[in-house]
Protein backbone atom coordinates (compact mmCIF):
# COMPACT_ATOMS: atom_id res chain seq x y z
CA UNK A 1 0.00 0.00 0.00
CA UNK A 2 1.64 3.40 -1.36
CA UNK A 3 2.17 6.04 1.16
CA UNK A 4 -0.72 8.30 -0.69
CA UNK A 5 -3.20 5.12 -0.63
CA UNK A 6 -2.64 4.79 2.93
CA UNK A 7 -3.52 8.68 4.04
CA UNK A 8 -6.54 8.68 1.57
CA UNK A 9 -8.34 5.44 3.43
CA UNK A 10 -6.88 7.60 6.61
CA UNK A 11 -9.61 11.23 5.33
CA UNK A 12 -12.13 8.35 3.75
CA UNK A 13 -12.69 7.10 7.10
CA UNK A 14 -13.12 10.59 8.87
CA UNK A 15 -15.25 11.39 6.29
CA UNK A 16 -17.57 8.18 7.22
CA UNK A 17 -18.29 9.15 10.64
CA UNK A 18 -14.97 8.04 12.33
CA UNK A 19 -13.06 10.26 14.76
CA UNK A 20 -10.14 11.76 14.39
CA UNK A 21 -8.24 9.84 17.70
CA UNK A 22 -9.79 6.79 16.23
CA UNK A 23 -8.38 6.91 13.22
CA UNK A 24 -4.91 8.53 14.29
CA UNK A 25 -4.15 5.30 16.66
CA UNK A 26 -5.39 3.12 13.82
CA UNK A 27 -2.81 4.34 11.88
CA UNK A 28 0.01 4.96 13.68
CA UNK A 29 0.25 8.57 13.67
CA UNK A 30 -0.76 12.12 15.67
CA UNK A 31 -4.41 13.49 15.59
CA UNK A 32 -2.53 16.59 13.95
CA UNK A 33 -1.40 14.61 10.88
CA UNK A 34 -4.98 13.23 10.18
CA UNK A 35 -6.60 16.63 10.81
CA UNK A 36 -3.71 17.79 8.06
CA UNK A 37 -4.42 15.32 6.15
CA UNK A 38 -8.32 15.97 6.24
CA UNK A 39 -8.02 19.56 5.26
CA UNK A 40 -4.94 18.80 2.23
CA UNK A 41 -7.44 16.57 0.20
CA UNK A 42 -10.09 18.89 0.77
CA UNK A 43 -8.42 21.38 -0.65
CA UNK A 44 -6.11 19.71 -3.49
CA UNK A 45 -7.87 16.37 -3.50
CA UNK A 46 -5.40 13.29 -4.01
CA UNK A 47 -2.99 15.37 -5.48
CA UNK A 48 -2.48 17.37 -1.56
CA UNK A 49 -1.60 13.74 0.00
CA UNK A 50 1.29 13.53 -1.77
CA UNK A 51 4.75 14.33 0.07
CA UNK A 52 5.46 17.99 0.18
CA UNK A 53 8.96 19.69 0.09
CA UNK A 54 10.32 20.10 3.82
CA UNK A 55 13.15 22.96 2.25
CA UNK A 56 11.97 26.31 4.23
CA UNK A 57 10.36 29.02 2.55
CA UNK A 58 13.44 30.87 2.94
CA UNK A 59 16.93 31.29 4.28
CA UNK A 60 18.32 34.45 6.08
CA UNK A 61 22.00 33.44 6.06
CA UNK A 62 22.31 32.31 2.06
CA UNK A 63 24.37 34.87 -0.01
CA UNK A 64 22.06 37.35 -2.23
CA UNK A 65 21.62 37.59 -5.15
CA UNK A 66 23.72 40.61 -5.68
CA UNK A 67 26.79 37.97 -4.06
CA UNK A 68 26.12 35.36 -6.41
CA UNK A 69 26.07 37.47 -9.62
CA UNK A 70 29.31 39.18 -8.48
CA UNK A 71 30.99 35.80 -7.56
CA UNK A 72 29.63 34.33 -11.23
CA UNK A 73 31.03 36.93 -13.09
CA UNK A 74 34.50 37.45 -11.40
CA UNK A 75 34.65 33.78 -12.54
CA UNK A 76 33.68 33.39 -15.82
CA UNK A 77 36.00 36.41 -16.77
CA UNK A 78 38.96 34.46 -14.83
CA UNK A 79 38.11 30.80 -15.24
CA UNK A 80 41.74 29.78 -13.27
CA UNK A 81 40.49 32.25 -10.26
CA UNK A 82 39.46 30.13 -7.20
CA UNK A 83 37.69 30.77 -4.15
CA UNK A 84 39.86 31.85 -2.47
CA UNK A 85 41.26 34.66 -4.90
CA UNK A 86 37.35 35.31 -5.73
CA UNK A 87 36.96 36.34 -2.14
CA UNK A 88 39.75 38.45 -1.99
CA UNK A 89 39.03 40.69 -4.49
CA UNK A 90 35.57 40.69 -3.35
CA UNK A 91 36.50 42.26 0.25
CA UNK A 92 39.53 44.41 -1.45
CA UNK A 93 37.33 45.66 -4.19
CA UNK A 94 34.51 46.22 -1.91
CA UNK A 95 31.72 45.33 -4.91
CA UNK A 96 29.84 43.77 -2.51
CA UNK A 97 28.86 43.73 1.41
CA UNK A 98 29.38 42.22 3.51
CA UNK A 99 32.19 40.02 1.37
CA UNK A 100 31.61 36.12 1.14
CA UNK A 101 33.59 33.38 2.99
CA UNK A 102 35.59 30.87 0.55
CA UNK A 103 33.01 28.67 1.21
CA UNK A 104 30.12 30.60 0.45
CA UNK A 105 32.02 31.33 -3.09
CA UNK A 106 32.84 27.44 -3.41
CA UNK A 107 29.17 26.92 -2.81
CA UNK A 108 28.01 29.97 -5.35
CA UNK A 109 30.34 28.41 -8.57
CA UNK A 110 29.26 24.74 -7.47
CA UNK A 111 25.21 25.35 -7.25
CA UNK A 112 25.99 27.22 -10.80
CA UNK A 113 28.19 24.62 -11.92
CA UNK A 114 31.40 26.55 -12.62
CA UNK A 115 33.43 24.51 -10.86
CA UNK A 116 33.70 20.26 -10.45
CA UNK A 117 33.06 19.04 -6.68
CA UNK A 118 36.59 18.11 -5.63
CA UNK A 119 37.32 15.21 -3.20
CA UNK A 120 38.70 16.32 -0.45
CA UNK A 121 42.52 15.27 0.02
CA UNK A 122 43.83 14.06 3.08
CA UNK A 123 47.02 16.71 4.08
CA UNK A 124 50.47 14.64 3.80
CA UNK A 125 52.33 14.98 7.05
CA UNK A 126 55.71 14.00 6.66
CA UNK A 127 56.46 17.47 4.69
CA UNK A 128 58.80 19.73 6.47
CA UNK A 129 57.72 23.34 6.11
CA UNK A 130 60.58 25.82 5.99
CA UNK A 131 60.93 29.61 5.21
CA UNK A 132 63.69 32.01 5.98
CA UNK A 133 62.71 34.85 8.32
CA UNK A 134 63.77 37.86 5.87
CA UNK A 135 63.84 38.59 1.96
CA UNK A 136 67.76 38.10 0.40
CA UNK A 137 68.46 35.29 3.13
CA UNK A 138 67.70 32.47 0.34
CA UNK A 139 66.94 32.50 -3.37
CA UNK A 140 65.85 28.94 -5.04
CA UNK A 141 66.34 28.28 -8.53
CA UNK A 142 65.82 26.16 -11.28
CA UNK A 143 65.26 25.81 -14.61
CA UNK A 144 61.45 25.24 -16.81
CA UNK A 145 60.98 24.48 -20.48
CA UNK A 146 57.56 25.04 -21.96
CA UNK A 147 58.28 28.20 -24.13
CA UNK A 148 57.52 27.44 -27.70
CA UNK A 149 59.43 29.40 -30.57
CA UNK A 150 58.09 29.32 -34.39
CA UNK A 151 60.31 30.31 -37.25
CA UNK A 152 58.61 32.98 -39.32
CA UNK A 153 59.96 31.64 -42.51
CA UNK A 154 59.55 27.32 -42.11
CA UNK A 155 57.27 26.95 -39.18
CA UNK A 156 59.54 24.89 -37.26
CA UNK A 157 58.74 24.60 -33.40
CA UNK A 158 61.68 24.71 -31.10
CA UNK A 159 61.25 25.05 -26.97
CA UNK A 160 62.94 27.28 -25.18
CA UNK A 161 63.62 27.19 -21.37
CA UNK A 162 63.52 29.60 -18.63
CA UNK A 163 65.96 30.48 -16.09
CA UNK A 164 63.91 31.02 -12.73
CA UNK A 165 64.88 32.28 -9.32
CA UNK A 166 62.53 33.40 -6.37
CA UNK A 167 63.34 34.56 -3.14
CA UNK A 168 62.19 31.81 -0.38
CA UNK A 169 60.95 34.40 2.35
CA UNK A 170 58.99 36.64 -0.27
CA UNK A 171 58.27 34.68 -2.98
CA UNK A 172 59.68 37.61 -5.26
CA UNK A 173 60.81 36.25 -8.73
CA UNK A 174 63.97 37.91 -8.99
CA UNK A 175 64.82 35.77 -11.90
CA UNK A 176 63.04 35.31 -15.50
CA UNK A 177 65.34 35.04 -18.33
CA UNK A 178 64.28 32.94 -21.70
CA UNK A 179 66.78 31.45 -23.37
CA UNK A 180 67.31 28.95 -26.56
CA UNK A 181 70.10 26.64 -24.38
CA UNK A 182 70.09 26.42 -20.76
CA UNK A 183 73.68 26.08 -21.03
CA UNK A 184 75.98 27.05 -17.90
CA UNK A 185 76.78 30.22 -19.33
CA UNK A 186 73.49 31.42 -20.02
CA UNK A 187 72.47 30.59 -16.40
CA UNK A 188 75.45 32.09 -14.85
CA UNK A 189 74.76 35.26 -17.37
CA UNK A 190 71.16 35.18 -15.95
CA UNK A 191 72.33 34.99 -12.22
CA UNK A 192 75.18 37.24 -12.23
CA UNK A 193 72.29 40.10 -14.21
CA UNK A 194 69.86 39.14 -10.57
CA UNK A 195 72.81 39.78 -8.89
CA UNK A 196 73.12 43.30 -9.47
CA UNK A 197 69.76 44.60 -9.91
CA UNK A 198 68.89 43.07 -6.47
CA UNK A 199 72.12 42.47 -4.66
CA UNK A 200 73.83 39.47 -3.05
CA UNK A 201 71.69 36.79 -1.27
CA UNK A 202 73.01 35.16 1.65
CA UNK A 203 72.13 31.41 0.48
CA UNK A 204 70.84 29.68 -3.16
CA UNK A 205 69.13 26.56 -3.51
CA UNK A 206 69.78 24.59 -6.55
CA UNK A 207 68.91 21.28 -7.61
CA UNK A 208 71.82 19.28 -9.23
CA UNK A 209 71.52 20.23 -12.66
CA UNK A 210 75.20 20.44 -14.32
CA UNK A 211 74.51 24.11 -14.68
CA UNK A 212 74.55 24.45 -11.15
CA UNK A 213 77.14 21.71 -9.89
CA UNK A 214 79.42 18.91 -10.64
CA UNK A 215 78.40 17.29 -7.80
CA UNK A 216 78.12 13.82 -9.16
CA UNK A 217 80.61 14.37 -11.85
CA UNK A 218 84.57 14.86 -11.35
CA UNK A 219 83.48 16.92 -8.24
CA UNK A 220 85.06 20.32 -9.83
CA UNK A 221 83.75 24.08 -9.52
CA UNK A 222 81.65 24.78 -12.62
CA UNK A 223 80.94 28.57 -13.26
CA UNK A 224 77.82 29.12 -10.61
CA UNK A 225 80.04 27.65 -7.79
CA UNK A 226 82.79 30.37 -8.74
CA UNK A 227 80.40 33.02 -8.95
CA UNK A 228 78.73 32.48 -5.31
CA UNK A 229 82.34 31.37 -3.89
CA UNK A 230 83.45 34.78 -5.03
CA UNK A 231 80.50 36.64 -3.83
CA UNK A 232 80.33 34.65 -0.24
CA UNK A 233 77.12 32.97 -1.36
CA UNK A 234 76.17 29.80 0.36
CA UNK A 235 75.24 27.40 -2.45
CA UNK A 236 73.47 24.24 -1.17
CA UNK A 237 71.72 21.94 -3.25
CA UNK A 238 69.18 19.47 -2.65
CA UNK A 239 68.90 15.48 -2.17
CA UNK A 240 68.70 13.49 -5.13
CA UNK A 241 64.96 12.93 -6.48
CA UNK A 242 64.11 15.23 -4.10
CA UNK A 243 61.66 18.36 -5.61
CA UNK A 244 59.76 19.27 -2.57
CA UNK A 245 63.34 20.34 -0.84
CA UNK A 246 63.30 23.64 -3.76
CA UNK A 247 58.93 23.51 -3.67
CA UNK A 248 58.71 27.14 -3.51
CA UNK A 249 60.36 27.42 -6.98
CA UNK A 250 58.57 24.63 -8.68
CA UNK A 251 55.05 26.11 -7.30
CA UNK A 252 55.78 29.14 -9.24
CA UNK A 253 56.88 26.84 -12.39
CA UNK A 254 53.24 25.98 -11.97
CA UNK A 255 51.71 29.35 -11.80
CA UNK A 256 53.84 30.20 -14.88
CA UNK A 257 52.75 27.19 -16.88
CA UNK A 258 48.73 27.47 -15.93
CA UNK A 259 48.34 31.88 -16.23
CA UNK A 260 51.18 31.83 -19.15
CA UNK A 261 52.76 29.14 -20.91
CA UNK A 262 49.84 27.11 -21.28
CA UNK A 263 47.57 29.94 -23.40
CA UNK A 264 50.26 31.99 -24.75
CA UNK A 265 51.17 29.73 -28.16
CA UNK A 266 53.88 30.41 -29.71
CA UNK A 267 56.68 33.24 -30.09
CA UNK A 268 58.50 34.50 -32.93
CA UNK A 269 61.34 35.39 -31.38
CA UNK A 270 62.99 35.04 -27.99
CA UNK A 271 62.26 39.00 -27.54
CA UNK A 272 59.17 38.74 -27.86
CA UNK A 273 58.78 36.21 -25.21
CA UNK A 274 60.92 37.78 -23.03
CA UNK A 275 58.14 40.89 -23.48
CA UNK A 276 55.16 38.65 -22.45
CA UNK A 277 57.12 37.58 -19.46
CA UNK A 278 58.51 40.15 -17.98
CA UNK A 279 54.39 41.67 -18.22
CA UNK A 280 53.71 38.57 -16.30
CA UNK A 281 56.42 38.62 -13.82
CA UNK A 282 55.22 42.28 -13.14
CA UNK A 283 51.91 41.26 -12.17
CA UNK A 284 53.10 38.37 -10.38
CA UNK A 285 55.16 40.34 -7.95
CA UNK A 286 53.26 43.86 -7.37
CA UNK A 287 49.50 42.76 -7.30
CA UNK A 288 48.99 39.28 -7.80
CA UNK A 289 47.91 37.84 -4.02
CA UNK A 290 49.59 34.86 -2.72
CA UNK A 291 47.83 32.45 -0.32
CA UNK A 292 50.90 31.56 1.25
CA UNK A 293 51.76 34.91 1.86
CA UNK A 294 48.40 36.01 3.16
CA UNK A 295 46.62 37.50 0.08
CA UNK A 296 49.94 39.98 0.55
CA UNK A 297 51.84 40.54 -3.35
CA UNK A 298 55.55 39.34 -3.54
CA UNK A 299 56.58 43.18 -3.71
CA UNK A 300 54.70 43.40 0.30
CA UNK A 301 57.48 41.36 1.66
CA UNK A 302 60.17 41.64 -0.44
CA UNK A 303 63.30 44.06 0.03
CA UNK A 304 66.52 44.24 -2.11
CA UNK A 305 69.95 45.08 -0.58
CA UNK A 306 70.25 48.75 -1.00
CA UNK A 307 72.40 50.60 -3.32
CA UNK A 308 74.64 52.31 -1.10
CA UNK A 309 75.49 48.74 0.01
CA UNK A 310 75.28 46.97 -3.14
CA UNK A 311 78.19 50.43 -4.17
CA UNK A 312 79.97 49.23 -1.40
CA UNK A 313 80.22 45.29 -1.62
CA UNK A 314 79.49 45.04 -5.39
CA UNK A 315 79.19 42.10 -7.39
CA UNK A 316 82.00 39.66 -8.48
CA UNK A 317 81.06 38.67 -12.17
CA UNK A 318 84.21 36.13 -13.63
CA UNK A 319 85.44 37.90 -16.46
CA UNK A 320 82.06 39.37 -17.60
CA UNK A 321 81.35 35.68 -17.83
CA UNK A 322 83.18 36.18 -21.59
CA UNK A 323 86.61 34.82 -20.72
CA UNK A 324 86.25 31.90 -18.01
CA UNK A 325 85.58 28.67 -18.79
CA UNK A 326 82.56 26.64 -16.92
CA UNK A 327 85.02 23.58 -15.89
CA UNK A 328 88.53 24.16 -14.87
CA UNK A 329 90.23 20.74 -13.95
CA UNK A 330 93.91 20.25 -12.18
CA UNK A 331 97.02 18.73 -14.29
CA UNK A 332 97.38 15.74 -13.00
CA UNK A 333 100.26 14.52 -10.90
CA UNK A 334 101.93 10.90 -10.59
CA UNK A 335 101.09 11.04 -6.97
CA UNK A 336 97.66 11.81 -6.47
CA UNK A 337 97.35 14.16 -2.88
CA UNK A 338 93.45 14.23 -3.14
CA UNK A 339 90.42 11.85 -3.44
CA UNK A 340 88.42 14.30 -4.56
CA UNK A 341 89.41 16.82 -7.73
CA UNK A 342 90.25 20.19 -6.68
CA UNK A 343 88.79 23.59 -7.50
CA UNK A 344 92.41 25.79 -8.47
CA UNK A 345 92.13 29.74 -8.07
CA UNK A 346 91.61 31.62 -11.17
CA UNK A 347 95.31 31.84 -12.48
CA UNK A 348 95.13 35.82 -13.07
CA UNK A 349 94.52 36.25 -9.36
CA UNK A 350 97.36 34.03 -8.46
CA UNK A 351 100.21 34.70 -5.78
CA UNK A 352 103.71 32.35 -6.15
CA UNK A 353 103.87 30.62 -3.03
CA UNK A 354 107.02 29.95 -0.91
CA UNK A 355 108.55 26.85 0.16
CA UNK A 356 107.31 26.27 3.81
CA UNK A 357 104.57 29.17 3.94
CA UNK A 358 100.81 28.26 4.18
CA UNK A 359 98.41 27.29 1.44
CA UNK A 360 94.97 28.38 0.09
CA UNK A 361 92.70 25.72 -1.83
CA UNK A 362 89.03 25.22 -2.36
CA UNK A 363 87.40 21.58 -2.31
CA UNK A 364 83.75 20.69 -2.78
CA UNK A 365 81.79 18.71 -0.19
CA UNK A 366 81.26 15.21 -2.02
CA UNK A 367 77.28 13.79 -1.53
CA UNK A 368 78.85 11.64 1.38
CA UNK A 369 79.95 14.89 3.29
CA UNK A 370 83.15 13.59 3.89
CA UNK A 371 86.12 15.48 2.28
CA UNK A 372 89.69 13.55 2.39
CA UNK A 373 93.05 15.81 1.43
CA UNK A 374 96.37 14.14 1.99
CA UNK A 375 95.33 11.25 3.05
CA UNK A 376 92.95 13.13 5.45
CA UNK A 377 89.25 12.65 6.37
CA UNK A 378 87.47 15.97 7.22
CA UNK A 379 83.52 15.36 7.66
CA UNK A 380 81.59 18.17 7.11
CA UNK A 381 78.10 16.11 7.26
CA UNK A 382 75.67 15.48 3.79
CA UNK A 383 73.70 18.72 4.62
CA UNK A 384 76.74 20.67 3.34
CA UNK A 385 77.32 18.78 0.16
CA UNK A 386 78.07 20.39 -3.22
CA UNK A 387 79.83 23.61 -0.85
CA UNK A 388 82.93 25.03 -1.47
CA UNK A 389 85.42 24.68 1.13
CA UNK A 390 88.25 26.93 1.33
CA UNK A 391 91.32 25.19 3.16
CA UNK A 392 94.17 27.51 4.84
CA UNK A 393 96.66 24.87 5.94
CA UNK A 394 100.64 24.80 6.93
CA UNK A 395 102.65 22.81 8.89
CA UNK A 396 100.80 23.55 12.40
CA UNK A 397 96.84 24.00 11.42
CA UNK A 398 94.19 23.68 8.99
CA UNK A 399 90.98 26.25 9.26
CA UNK A 400 88.06 25.28 6.97
CA UNK A 401 85.59 27.78 5.78
CA UNK A 402 82.49 28.51 3.74
CA UNK A 403 81.22 31.56 2.13
CA UNK A 404 84.29 33.09 4.04
CA UNK A 405 82.80 31.75 7.89
CA UNK A 406 85.39 28.94 9.79
CA UNK A 407 83.83 25.81 10.63
CA UNK A 408 86.14 23.98 11.69
CA UNK A 409 90.28 24.04 12.88
CA UNK A 410 92.20 21.02 12.77
CA UNK A 411 96.01 20.55 14.39
CA UNK A 412 97.72 20.03 10.74
CA UNK A 413 99.05 16.60 9.41
CA UNK A 414 100.66 17.81 6.13
CA UNK A 415 104.28 18.21 5.97
CA UNK A 416 106.46 20.84 3.83
CA UNK A 417 106.14 18.38 0.87
CA UNK A 418 102.14 18.02 1.14
CA UNK A 419 102.25 22.00 1.40
CA UNK A 420 104.14 22.36 -2.17
CA UNK A 421 102.02 19.14 -4.18
CA UNK A 422 99.08 21.07 -2.98
CA UNK A 423 100.56 24.09 -4.20
CA UNK A 424 101.46 22.73 -7.87
CA UNK A 425 97.73 21.52 -7.66
CA UNK A 426 96.14 24.92 -7.91
CA UNK A 427 96.76 26.19 -4.51
CA UNK A 428 98.05 29.47 -3.82
CA UNK A 429 99.87 31.44 -1.12
CA UNK A 430 97.46 31.96 1.49
CA UNK A 431 96.67 35.39 3.45
CA UNK A 432 96.89 35.81 6.95
CA UNK A 433 95.21 32.82 9.08
CA UNK A 434 91.45 33.62 9.91
CA UNK A 435 92.13 33.14 13.42
CA UNK A 436 92.45 36.62 15.05
CA UNK A 437 95.72 38.02 16.02
CA UNK A 438 96.69 37.20 19.47
CA UNK A 439 96.28 40.61 20.93
CA UNK A 440 92.83 40.96 19.75
CA UNK A 441 90.43 42.13 21.86
CA UNK A 442 88.75 38.82 23.05
CA UNK A 443 86.28 37.79 26.20
CA UNK A 444 85.55 34.56 27.72
CA UNK A 445 82.13 33.15 29.30
CA UNK A 446 81.37 30.13 30.53
CA UNK A 447 78.12 28.21 29.05
CA UNK A 448 75.93 24.50 29.48
CA UNK A 449 75.32 23.37 25.92
CA UNK A 450 71.68 21.91 25.80
CA UNK A 451 70.81 18.62 24.91
CA UNK A 452 70.39 19.81 21.10
CA UNK A 453 73.61 21.15 20.88
CA UNK A 454 72.85 24.88 21.17
CA UNK A 455 74.04 27.48 23.56
CA UNK A 456 71.72 30.64 24.55
CA UNK A 457 74.06 33.79 24.53
CA UNK A 458 72.78 37.67 24.69
CA UNK A 459 69.47 36.08 23.12
CA UNK A 460 71.12 34.10 19.93
CA UNK A 461 70.45 30.34 20.09
CA UNK A 462 74.11 29.72 18.78
CA UNK A 463 74.60 25.94 17.44
CA UNK A 464 77.95 24.98 19.01
CA UNK A 465 77.69 21.03 18.10
CA UNK A 466 74.84 18.17 18.79
CA UNK A 467 78.32 16.13 20.04
CA UNK A 468 78.60 18.93 22.69
CA UNK A 469 74.91 18.17 24.12
CA UNK A 470 75.05 18.16 28.37
CA UNK A 471 78.86 19.65 28.49
CA UNK A 472 80.14 23.01 30.61
CA UNK A 473 82.13 24.59 28.00
CA UNK A 474 84.16 28.11 27.54
CA UNK A 475 83.13 30.56 24.99
CA UNK A 476 85.96 32.85 23.33
CA UNK A 477 84.35 35.85 22.24
CA UNK A 478 86.51 37.53 19.44
CA UNK A 479 85.38 40.44 16.19
CA UNK A 480 84.45 37.42 14.31
CA UNK A 481 83.93 33.93 16.08
CA UNK A 482 82.70 32.29 18.65
CA UNK A 483 85.80 29.35 19.78
CA UNK A 484 83.83 26.20 22.00
CA UNK A 485 86.78 24.86 24.33
CA UNK A 486 87.01 22.41 27.07
CA UNK A 487 87.73 24.64 30.35
CA UNK A 488 89.99 22.58 32.38
CA UNK A 489 92.56 21.59 29.30
CA UNK A 490 91.41 24.97 26.96
CA UNK A 491 90.91 22.00 24.07
CA UNK A 492 88.99 23.84 21.12
CA UNK A 493 86.04 22.01 20.43
CA UNK A 494 84.47 24.22 17.71
CA UNK A 495 84.28 27.45 16.12
CA UNK A 496 81.48 29.51 14.49
CA UNK A 497 80.29 32.91 13.25
CA UNK A 498 79.93 35.16 16.08
CA UNK A 499 75.94 36.92 15.83
CA UNK A 500 76.72 39.27 18.69
CA UNK A 501 77.43 42.98 18.63
CA UNK A 502 79.61 44.56 20.72
CA UNK A 503 76.69 46.52 22.85
CA UNK A 504 74.96 42.81 23.47
CA UNK A 505 79.03 41.05 24.18
CA UNK A 506 79.51 43.82 26.80
CA UNK A 507 75.69 42.63 28.51
CA UNK A 508 76.66 38.88 28.94
CA UNK A 509 76.45 37.20 32.40
CA UNK A 510 79.72 36.16 33.81
CA UNK A 511 81.94 37.70 30.82
CA UNK A 512 85.11 37.85 32.16
CA UNK A 513 88.54 38.88 29.59
CA UNK A 514 89.96 36.06 27.67
CA UNK A 515 92.76 34.05 28.63
CA UNK A 516 95.33 32.53 25.79
CA UNK A 517 93.93 31.59 22.59
CA UNK A 518 92.34 27.60 22.52
CA UNK A 519 94.78 25.21 20.24
CA UNK A 520 93.03 22.03 18.70
CA UNK A 521 94.60 19.01 20.62
CA UNK A 522 97.68 17.59 20.25
CA UNK A 523 98.66 14.44 21.68
CA UNK A 524 96.45 11.61 21.04
CA UNK A 525 94.08 10.93 23.73
CA UNK A 526 94.98 7.40 25.82
CA UNK A 527 91.41 5.32 26.28
CA UNK A 528 90.81 1.79 27.68
CA UNK A 529 88.55 -0.47 26.41
CA UNK A 530 87.35 -3.99 27.40
CA UNK A 531 87.32 -6.66 24.62
CA UNK A 532 83.48 -8.08 24.09
CA UNK A 533 83.32 -11.97 23.28
CA UNK A 534 83.20 -11.01 20.05
CA UNK A 535 86.14 -9.51 19.76
CA UNK A 536 85.51 -6.40 18.75
CA UNK A 537 85.92 -2.50 21.33
CA UNK A 538 84.13 0.38 20.42
CA UNK A 539 85.97 3.74 20.13
CA UNK A 540 84.23 6.80 18.57
CA UNK A 541 81.36 5.07 17.65
CA UNK A 542 83.84 2.92 15.76
CA UNK A 543 83.81 -1.00 15.77
CA UNK A 544 87.55 -2.21 15.99
CA UNK A 545 88.13 -6.25 15.32
CA UNK A 546 90.39 -7.27 17.46
CA UNK A 547 89.87 -11.46 17.63
CA UNK A 548 87.83 -13.80 20.01
CA UNK A 549 90.58 -15.43 21.35
CA UNK A 550 91.69 -11.80 23.16
CA UNK A 551 88.08 -11.20 24.74
CA UNK A 552 88.08 -10.47 28.28
CA UNK A 553 91.03 -8.54 28.01
CA UNK A 554 91.45 -4.41 28.47
CA UNK A 555 93.21 -2.87 26.05
CA UNK A 556 94.60 0.90 25.94
CA UNK A 557 94.00 2.88 22.77
CA UNK A 558 95.76 5.88 21.34
CA UNK A 559 93.02 7.83 19.79
CA UNK A 560 94.43 10.49 17.09
CA UNK A 561 92.71 12.74 14.45
CA UNK A 562 93.31 10.12 11.62
CA UNK A 563 94.01 6.40 13.65
CA UNK A 564 93.14 4.03 16.41
CA UNK A 565 96.70 2.76 17.63
CA UNK A 566 95.95 -0.36 19.85
CA UNK A 567 98.36 -2.00 22.51
CA UNK A 568 97.83 -5.53 22.32
CA UNK A 569 100.54 -8.51 23.03
CA UNK A 570 103.19 -5.75 23.53
CA UNK A 571 102.52 -4.85 19.48
CA UNK A 572 100.97 -1.90 18.48
CA UNK A 573 97.81 -2.07 15.43
CA UNK A 574 96.90 0.81 13.62
CA UNK A 575 93.69 0.74 12.56
CA UNK A 576 92.06 3.84 9.88
CA UNK A 577 89.64 6.39 11.60
CA UNK A 578 86.26 6.82 9.89
CA UNK A 579 84.45 8.86 12.39
CA UNK A 580 84.94 12.59 13.85
CA UNK A 581 83.18 12.01 17.37
CA UNK A 582 85.68 12.84 20.43
CA UNK A 583 86.14 10.74 23.08
CA UNK A 584 83.97 10.64 26.22
CA UNK A 585 84.54 7.89 28.29
CA UNK A 586 88.33 7.68 29.23
CA UNK A 587 88.52 4.15 31.29
CA UNK A 588 86.85 0.87 30.81
CA UNK A 589 85.38 0.02 34.20
CA UNK A 590 82.82 -2.58 33.92
CA UNK A 591 82.54 -5.18 31.06
CA UNK A 592 79.72 -3.26 29.10
CA UNK A 593 81.43 -0.26 29.12
CA UNK A 594 83.07 -0.81 25.77
CA UNK A 595 81.27 1.97 23.95
CA UNK A 596 81.30 5.65 23.58
CA UNK A 597 78.28 7.39 24.96
CA UNK A 598 77.54 10.51 22.90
Amino acid sequence: MSVVEQRYRAVLAVLAGATVTEVAAQVGVSRQTVSGWKSRYGAAGLAGLVDRSRRPASCPHQASAEVEAAVCELRRKHPRWGPVRIAHVLERGGAVSPAPSRMTVYRILLRHGLVEPGVRRRKRSDYKRWQRDRPMQLWQMDIVGGVMLVDPLTGELSEAKVVTGVDDHSRYCVIASVVERATGRAVCAAFAGALQRFGVPEEVLTDNGKQFTDRFGRGGEVLFDRICRENGIAHRLTQPASPTTTGKIERFHQTLRRELLDDCGAFESVEAAQMALDAWVEEYNSSRPHQALEMQSPADRFASVSEQERAVLGVRVPGALALVPQQRTAPVLPEPVDAVEPVPADPSEAVPWEHGGPVEFERVVPASGNLQVADKQFWLGPARAGLTVTFWADTAVIHLLIAGARVKTVRSHLSVADLARLAARGGRAAGPAPLPAGDAVAFEVDRLVNNSGVVSLGGHRVLAAEILGGRQVGVRIEKETLSFFDPSSRELLRVRPNPLSPGEVQRLRGLRPAGPPPRPRVEPVRVQRRISSQGTIMVCRQVVSLGRTYAGQTVTVHVSESTFTVELDGQARVVRRTTDLPVRNIKADKPHEGSDVV
